[in-house]
């Protein structure tokens, strides 16, 4: 299994992420047409579906250098600063050995091991139990760990997930994971910018139409209201469609890579079982709040699921542990509990334990009712007591 489909799987990754990056311009040139109709609506009433369309294309033609070079800064821009965006949502920040010196040493001992570049390590305040790998160069590298998965697991297990993250910057999973971070970023800010437009049409629409017919025939005015009618559903759909489109991109980032990133981990770590728990420990305890579903998917394991599981980008920890003890030897203990689940049972009485109670009293016909001595016992022979025997 650590050694299935491997090389295949880094250089699809690498085909995938210029594929992926040549739909951006795609998407955004749609993006542009569906705004160009709406803006023609907007500025002239009244038309045939035919004009519409027509200046349409006649102002993607005109916009489209100005569409191209927002594309490509928007990609240099979170070529330089995506870590930067993923911190500011998840509150990551960069540690060194002198602050987490068990961290850093598992993760060094790792790298040395294989001969990997060191990536940065950041360490992210949440309770959830979950982490990630981040970049797109290896200047950039970083792999990023809650403080609950610290608090949670042991040092075996913290090295089994970090070797998952590194298998997932060897194999180049990081980077197609961030191009398509990229592609959601930038249908959404374009997404929303044509709903906005979209919105503000009827009244504007509605303003000019009532302006135009009295000096129209009513015939007229009811085609040109029906083409503006086509051109704005049009514009809807395309803007729908690049909304789809940008979802599709998560079935672009195959499951499988879960499953070489766990046996990757298996391989560097030569602990199958480590993994195992770790998993068993993380299952649905690593929802990052406020964090982006963007973000949710490049971490280890993402709870949130799509409509009918049909868009989840990870398989479910199940599959991941049975296919760890079929292939890799593992020994799945079950779901495990962590120190956070024993905080949140309910509390019971302390009961006292042995060493807090008080010595027995000895019982006897003669000392029923004195307590035993609590310092150390005279045994030296003293002066009888009796009538006869009592000292002066």
């Amino acid at each position: 299994m650590a050694a299935y489909g491997l090389y295949t799987h880094i250089s699809s990754n690498k085909v995938r992420s210029m594929l992926l990056l040549a739909g951006l311009f795609l998407l955004i040139y749609v993006m542009v047409f569906a705004g160009a109709l709406v803006a023609e609506v907007l500025m002239n009433s009244n038309k045939s579906l035919g004009f519409y369309l027509t200046h349409a294309r006649r102002d993607l033609a005109t916009a489209f250098p100005y569409a191209t070079v927002v594309a490509v800064l928007w990609i240099v821009i979170a070529y330089f600063f995506h870590q930067n965006m993923i911190d500011a949502v998840t509150g990551g920040e960069s540690v060194t050995r002198q602050q987490q010196p068990r961290l850093y040493n598992l993760l060094e001992n790792l790298c040395i091991s294989r001969g990997i570049p060191m990536p940065k390590l950041k360490v992210m305040n949440s309770p959830a139990l979950n982490a990630f790998a981040s970049g797109l160069n290896r200047q950039q590298y970083a792999v990023t760990v809650t403080s609950g998965l610290l608090a949670a697991l042991d040092d075996q297990e913290i090295e089994a997930v970090l070797g998952h993250e590194l298998t997932h910057i060897r194999n180049g999973d990081v980077q197609l994971m961030v191009v398509a971070v990229i592609i959601a970023g930038v249908v959404g800010f374009f997404g929303e910018l044509m709903f906005r437009m979209f919105t503000n049409m009827p009244w504007s629409s509605g303003r000019r139409s009532s302006s135009s017919s009295s000096s129209s025939s009513s015939d007229r005015d009811s085609k040109g209201a029906g083409g503006a009618i086509l051109a704005i559903i049009i514009a809807v759909a395309l803007i729908v469609l690049a909304w789809l489109l940008s979802q599709v991109v998560k079935l672009a980032l195959s499951r499988s890579r879960e499953f070489l990133a766990d046996a990757g981990s298996v391989e560097l770590t030569k602990n199958p079982d480590a993994m195992i728990s770790a998993l068993r420990k993380i299952e649905n305890r690593g929802e990052l709040p406020g964090a982006t579903s963007a973000v949710m998917e490049l971490c280890v394991d993402n709870p949130r699921e799509g409509f009918a599981d049909l868009f989840a980008t990870h398989p479910s920890v199940e599959n991941r542990v049975k296919a760890l003890v079929q292939y890799a030897g593992g020994h799945d203990p079950g779901p495990l509990a962590v120190p956070s689940d024993e905080a949140d049972a309910p509390e019971v009485q302390d009961e006292a334990t042995p060493e807090q109670l008080p010595p027995p009293v000895p019982r006897g016909p003669w000392n029923d009712a004195n307590p035993p001595a609590t310092g150390p016992i005279d045994v030296r022979p003293g002066p009888s007591e009796g009538p006869w025997g009592r000292p002066s």
